[in-house]
């Protein structure tokens, strides 16, 4: 329905109704607006909290995993007690004790940083989303929560250290991360 002879009225169609971009053909209403309910559904997943944080999660696995193998190769060990205790192994068990030792290095390392990344995008989710504000308080905020969850088996003053570290890190990459980049025209 429009009225032509109103200037700069807006034309009211039923749902399912509206007219399509000009490249989508009449025939395919029904598959383009099936994608846009789709799209619609995944824009609004990705935005919840809980995707968030399991993806943080799981990007922090794999940082933490990356990590563990690459200081595993610059790991010091004694030598002389590496080759008592790998006395009586051929090249092949040597190998394979290495390699293990190596991958429970990557997941135990893997897990420490997962469980931290999902757990500090889950705070800052929460209370940025209490808040309704998209500001430097939130980092500082949820650095310092989580910084006290991850130190609270070493007692309340260990928390409150580990809150007020954790907050100024997260203050500092935050507050980096936002800078304004200098223009080059």
């Amino acid at each position: 329905m429009s009225f032509p002879h109103l200037p700069g009225a807006v034309p009211l169609y039923p749902p399912g109704k509206e007219p399509l971009p000009a490249w989508v053909p009449e025939d395919s209403r029904d598959a383009f607006l099936q994608q846009q309910k789709f799209e619609k559904i995944a824009a609004f997943a990705q935005e919840t909290c809980v995707f968030k944080s399991v993806l943080s999660g799981a990007m922090g696995f794999g940082l933490g995993a990356f990590f563990s193998l690459m200081s595993a190769s610059f790991a010091y060990e004694d030598p002389i007690l590496r080759a008592h205790r790998e006395q009586g192994m051929n090249t092949v068990q040597k190998t394979s004790t290495l390699f293990k030792e190596m991958g429970q290095g990557m997941w135990r390392q893997g897990k420490s940083f997962g469980r931290i990344g999902g757990m500090y995008t889950m705070v800052e989710c929460i209370i940025e989303g209490y808040r309704a504000k998209n500001d430097m308080v939130n980092p500082v905020a949820a650095g310092f929560v989580t910084g006290a969850i991850l130190a609270r088996a070493s007692g309340p003053r260990a928390a409150l250290g580990g809150g007020a570290a954790f907050a100024a890190f997260s203050g500092a990459v935050d507050l980096f991360m936002r800078r304004e980049t200098p223009d080059d025209d």
